[in-house]
């Protein structure tokens, strides 16, 4: 029976059996069908799947020259564009909209020869962090279906989890890959801003936005970013060369390691979390590596900076959609076409979409522009500045990924700011645009995954992920008192 643990594994399969890749295929999509409730995908593409699995294995069996994802088995969050299929993000007011060509990463994971098999639920517009905004439902977390999988990228974190497919892509603005990644028990990697091309990715807060990776492995999902970075005529921002640098690291080397003093120590810290995350780093100290707590004063004002921000680029970014020329539009006839827009919004955009519209144009507004978005941006310069000169004298950045593990559903869907307070230790990584990834290393008493984020400086992927393989390594030496 097919059964897959990494990529390298599941090629070493496909040399031995012609028909591997309908074989993996028709495994994928009978785990799919049997865990419907889980509501992790809104489209499965069954049939495309199924036909490009047959051309794929005729491919291997001509002898021709191979793809590095040859067969692979991706899901795509439903805001990554892919052409002639459905993308809404997770939205009534795109409902039934049809994408018209493929985002750069997809064009990239199709020229490798992989297997698209469906589009993963989300929060809407990727606003949120538990996978309530969704227009279309809920996803429940495998582990415990009483519980969020962590959003706004919860349906490709899930589809990882229950192993409905072998890695997926989400997208990152504030941790919307590395938290529900923690929820989940799953490695959730936000490169640096820039690395992945953002064409084809729907905006919500354009200077924040990065395509992240979901996997079971790192090694996975190292291929799956080597696959996917790179320059791109089609967007300014994106890395103006190929291939990832490293910064050389030797096997032997001990490594300089800070986290902030400020984050673990935070109130809003789970204690048990506290504990084991404070015992791992003193395994490491006992290890031989430098482990140092930095002061970092600026922890309570990054979750404020980052909405401040967000929001006013969301305001701008989601002013398109008004149901003219696709997406929902408001029945009624002979009204203004002000009122038209207003109906239209209003009905085709929930409740957190808009919230954060209004927000957003607020502080944009005349006479609060100064008081509110400048300011913003200064603390962001600031955070930047003093991010730079950590990285002079440290390799790398430990902090918790989120204050708790995955929540009940509906326990903070009538505080909105505690739920923005629960992004606290990963909007950090999208205001200084470096690159962060969530390690699955622990389990709570309560049953539930969490792990430990790690950060390294702005285009350091590959040292981050060599690092992340000697934490997990690590971990095999340490304890958990949790467990």
């Amino acid at each position: 029976m097919f059964s897959f643990s990494s990529i390298k594994n599941y090629h070493s399969f496909l040399q031995e059996n012609p028909d591997g890749c309908s074989i993996a295929v028709e495994y994928y999509l009978k785990k799919i069908d049997a865990a419907r409730r889980l509501n992790a995908f809104l489209e499965v593409y069954d049939e495309e799947a199924k036909e490009r699995a047959i051309l794929l294995d005729q491919k291997r069996k001509s002898g021709a020259s191979l793809g590095k994802l040859h067969g692979v088995v991706i899901a795509l969050k439903d805001v990554i564009s892919y052409k002639d299929q459905k993308l809404s993000a997770g939205s009534k007011i795109l409902e039934n909209f049809i994408a018209i060509y493929n985002a750069t990463a997809v064009e990239r994971l199709l020229a490798a020869d992989a297997i698209i098999i469906g589009r993963n639920n989300c929060d809407e517009f990727a606003m949120g962090s538990t996978n309530e905004n969704s227009a279309y439902g809920n996803v429940l977390n495998a582990l415990d279906t009483t519980r969020v999988p962590g959003g706004s990228s919860g349906g490709s974190a899930v589809a990882v989890q229950a192993g409905l497919c072998m890695v997926s892509l989400g997208s990152d603005t504030g941790g919307s890959v590395r938290q529900p990644a923690d929820f989940c028990g799953v490695i959730g990697l936000k490169p640096t801003y820039g690395r992945i091309s953002r064409y084809g990715l729907i905006a919500y807060a354009s200077s924040f936005d990065q395509i992240g990776i979901f996997g079971n492995t790192i090694p996975d999902v190292r291929l799956v970013l080597e696959t996917i970075q790179g320059k791109d005529d089609f967007d300014s921002t994106a890395y103006p060369h190929n291939g990832l640098d490293i910064n050389k690291i030797d096997e032997k080397k001990k490594l300089k390691i800070a986290y902030f003093k400020e984050a673990f120590e935070h109130q809003s810290l789970d204690p048990e979390i506290k504990k084991t995350l404070s015992g791992f780093v003193e395994n490491l100290k006992s290890d031989g590596h430098s482990v140092e707590a930095v002061d970092f004063e600026y922890l309570d004002y990054i979750v404020p900076t980052y909405y401040v921000l967000t929001t006013a680029e969301a305001s701008s970014n989601l002013s398109r959609f008004d149901g003219v020329k696709y997406g929902y539009r408001e029945k009624s006839k002979n009204i203004e076409l002000a009122e038209f827009y207003n109906r239209s919004r209003s009905k085709g955009f929930g409740k957190e979409v808009k919230r954060r519209i209004l927000l957003g144009t607020f502080v944009l507004s005349a006479g609060y522009f100064d008081a509110y978005f400048t300011k913003a941006q200064q603390v962001r310069k600031i955070l930047t500045d003093r991010t730079n000169l950590i990285f002079k004298d440290f390799d790398i950045i430990l902090l918790p990924t989120s204050p708790t593990t995955a929540f009940r559903i509906g326990e903070k869907t009538d505080d909105p700011i505690a739920m923005y307070l629960a992004d606290i230790y990963t909007v950090y990584a999208n205001l200084t645009g470096i690159p962060a990834i969530s390690l699955p290393l622990f389990r709570h008493t309560n049953g539930m995954p969490f792990g430990i984020q790690a950060m390294t400086n702005r285009f350091n992927e590959l040292s981050l992920l060599h690092i992340s393989e000697l934490l997990i390594q690590q971990y095999k030496s340490y304890e958990n008192p949790t467990l």
